[in-house]
C-alpha cells in the first residue's frame, strides 16, 4: 500500500455512516459489462463490510433492448420512459429478475457479500397500479398525445419489512424493477422510481444512482460542466430550461422525490468510472452531482464533510 493516509481519510466517514442505509441504483449501462459489474460490486461489498447497510436496485433497459432486438421486437419510449406491451413485459421478467439479478448476486458473492435477489413482487414489497392512458407532451415530436404505457406501474405503497429483515441480518437485497397490483398482475416500473421510493420508505441516508454519465451537465457537449450540487429548486429550474431531459429526467425526479421525502442526500455518479462510489462516500469533494433540499443546501455545503 503506497499511501496508508487514505485509510485515515476514510475513517471519519466510516464512523459516520456505519449502520446507516444506502440505496444504490445500478443502471443497465453499469452492469452490462461483466468487468465493470465486478468492480462495482467490489466497491459495494467494501461499503457493506465496514458496516453500511446496502440495498441495490437495478434496471436493465439496455439488456432488455438487446433481447427484444434478437426477438425482432422494438419497444417504444416516450421522454425516456418505456412503453411495455405484452412481449416487452415477458422480456422484462426474464431479463430483470432472471439474468441481471443472478449476475449481480453472483458478483457480490465472489467478493464475499451475501446478496438476495428480489423483485418488488416478493414479500409484498411494492404495491402498484397500472398506469392509465395519459396525455403527454412528447419532447421528440413537440406535440401532445395520449399515451398508453401498457404494463407500466405507478407505485402506491412500499412495504420495507422484508428489506429491513434482510439488511439487519447482513444480507444485501438486490431488487429488480418489477412490481404488482393488488390482484398480482406484474408491472414494469422505472428502476429510478423504485429506488427513490424504497429509499424514502427505509429513511435511507443516501440514494445513489449509478449510470454512465458523470452527473448533471450544464452543457451537454462539455463533459467537464458537471454540476457538483443542486437544490431541489435549482434542479427544477434546469428541468424547465430543458437542460435536464431524456434519460436524466427520471433520475433527477427520483432524487427530488427522495430528498423531499426525508432521504438526507441523493447522488448521481458515473458507475463506469472506477472507484466512483468509494470517492463519493470517502472523499470530501465527492463525485458527480448531489441533490439536497433547498433548506439544506447551504448548510450541507459548509459542513466539514461536504462531499458526504
Amino acid at each position: 500500500m503506497k499511501d496508508v493516509s487514505i485509510l485515515r481519510t476514510a475513517l471519519p466517514y466510516i464512523q459516520r455512516f456505519r449502520d446507516n442505509i444506502f440505496v444504490i441504483k445500478l443502471g443497465g449501462s453499469v452492469i452490462i459489462d461483466v468487468k465493470n459489474l465486478d468492480l462495482v460490486t467490489e466497491e459495494i461489498t467494501l461499503l457493506h463490510l465496514v458496516g453500511i447497510h446496502i440495498v441495490v436496485v437495478h434496471g436493465g433497459g439496455k439488456q432488455a433492448d438487446e433481447l427484444l432486438e434478437k426477438l425482432h421486437h422494438t419497444s417504444r419510449k416516450i421522454n425516456g420512459r418505456r412503453v411495455t406491451d405484452d412481449d416487452t413485459l415477458e422480456v422484462a421478467k426474464m431479463v430483470y429478475s432472471g439474468k441481471i439479478s443472478t449476475e449481480i448476486v453472483s458478483a457480490l458473492r465472489r467478493h464475499g457479500a451475501k446478496g438476495v435477489g428480489l423483485t418488488g413482487i416478493d414479500g409484498g414489497l411494492i404495491q402498484a397500479r397500472r398506469r392509465p392512458p395519459v396525455k403527454v407532451f412528447n419532447k421528440e415530436t413537440g406535440q401532445e398525445e395520449m399515451v398508453d404505457y401498457g404494463h407500466v406501474g405507478d407505485i402506491e405503497k412500499v412495504n420495507p419489512d422484508l428489506l429491513l429483515t434482510l439488511v439487519n441480518a447482513r444480507y444485501i437485497p438486490v431488487v429488480a424493477s418489477l412490481g404488482a397490483d393488488e390482484k398480482g398482475n406484474v408491472l414494469n416500473i422505472n428502476a429510478d422510481v423504485i429506488a427513490g421510493e424504497i429509499a424514502k420508505s427505509l429513511k435511507a441516508d443516501k440514494l445513489i444512482s449509478m449510470s454512465n454519465v458523470r452527473g448533471v451537465l450544464r452543457d451537454l457537449n462539455d463533459p467537464d460542466s458537471c454540476i457538483s450540487s443542486l437544490s431541489v429548486r435549482e434542479a427544477q429550474e434546469l428541468i424547465q430550461k430543458g437542460i435536464i431531459a431524456s434519460g436524466m429526467l427520471p433520475k433527477i425526479q427520483s432524487c427530488i422525490a427522495a430528498v423531499e421525502g426525508g432521504v438526507r442526500r441523493a447522488h448521481i455518479i458515473d458507475g463506469t468510472k472506477r472507484d466512483s462510489l468509494l470517492k463519493e462516500i470517502f472523499k470530501p469533494e465527492g463525485e458527480g452531482t448531489m441533490i439536497v433540499t433547498d433548506s439544506d443546501k447551504e448548510k450541507y455545503l459548509t459542513e466539514e464533510f461536504k462531499g458526504s
